[in-house]
């Protein structure tokens, strides 16, 4: 704000003592001179954050931001049923589909998507790091020199931690990394990352994931229609078609799960979703089940 009033201040200087009127610059339709003046500052177009008044100059358009400010036009989180369109590779139109509120308009919490997000980093560790104790590390029994008379310290074993080749003491074992985490909050997690997507606009729902042919190219030309959109989650209902697994194993940008395999990880990973409707139907499923205790 000091800038902007600096750079203003600087301008006025420059066209003189006394500045012809100039018109606002976003003016509103049917707002006359005592419109503007009562109004408070605001976003027009998400463009600029001020009105700027009209006895003076113009604020300079490399101090403006050109960009736009998004508003959500309902209260997220609410647990309210939502439309979707539903489409295919080729943006075609195949009609609409219901989500759920109770799985994909949840309230975002941060804390259960980081107790579920370390919940599997520590699960899928494999735990097989193992370092030798004295009792398993290679090498003679017999103690080195006798107790007394040579001026060195005493030892009665070469395996022990402090020579060459010898024993790791308190060093790593397997084991498991597992932590525990209750059913009901790794269900809401994978519910919270649903919604969060949701809520972004970046869950795109497909009638079928079907692909002409097996060529990489076709799937490329697919994702750069897609808009901003750097790293794709595809999610199907059943089996992984065969010839769309051999169009995206040559891109690290998209990957392929089954409704099965959805986690809270793999969502956050990609900033695209792209679910199908029997994947949708699976996963609401998978929410709706009852916990066996």
């Amino acid at each position: 704000m000091r800038a902007l009033a600096r750079a203003a201040s600087m301008l006025r200087r420059a066209a003189g003592s006394a500045p012809a009127p100039v018109a606002p610059r976003h003016p509103l339709p049917g707002a006359g001179p005592s419109l503007g003046k009562n109004l408070p500052p605001f976003c027009f177009n998400g463009y600029s954050t001020l009105l700027t008044p009209a006895n003076e100059v113009l604020i300079p358009p490399e101090l403006i931001s050109s960009k736009t400010v998004w508003t959500p036009d309902r209260e997220l989180g609410q647990y309210e049923d939502l439309v979707a369109r539903v489409t295919n590779f080729h943006n075609e139109d195949k009609g609409f589909m219901v989500l759920d509120g109770d799985v994909f308009d949840v309230p975002i919490r941060k804390d259960i998507v980081h107790r579920v997000v370390r919940w599997q980093l520590a699960k899928r560790q494999q735990g097989t790091h193992s370092t030798k104790t004295i009792s398993e590390v290679s090498g003679t029994g017999r103690k080195p020199y006798k107790q007394k008379g040579t001026g060195r310290a005493r030892h009665g074993t070469l395996r022990g931690p402090q020579f060459r080749g010898g024993a790791t003491m308190h060093g790593p074992k397997p084991r498991s990394h597992a932590i525990k985490l209750q059913k009901k909050v790794r269900r809401l997690g994978l519910k919270i990352a649903l919604s969060a997507r949701t809520a972004e606009g970046k869950l795109l729902v497909f009638e079928d994931l079907e692909v002409p042919s097996h060529k990489t190219k076709n799937i490329v030309q697919y994702i750069r229609q897609m808009d901003d959109t750097k790293k794709v989650l595809l999610v199907d209902g059943g089996d992984i078609d065969k010839k769309l697994k051999l169009a995206t194993q040559n891109l690290h940008y998209v990957n392929i799960l089954p409704s099965i395999g959805l986690n809270v990880y793999s969502i956050l990973q990609h900033d695209t979703l792209v679910m199908t409707r029997a994947a949708i139907n699976r996963i609401v499923e998978r929410m709706h089940t009852p916990i066996n205790r």
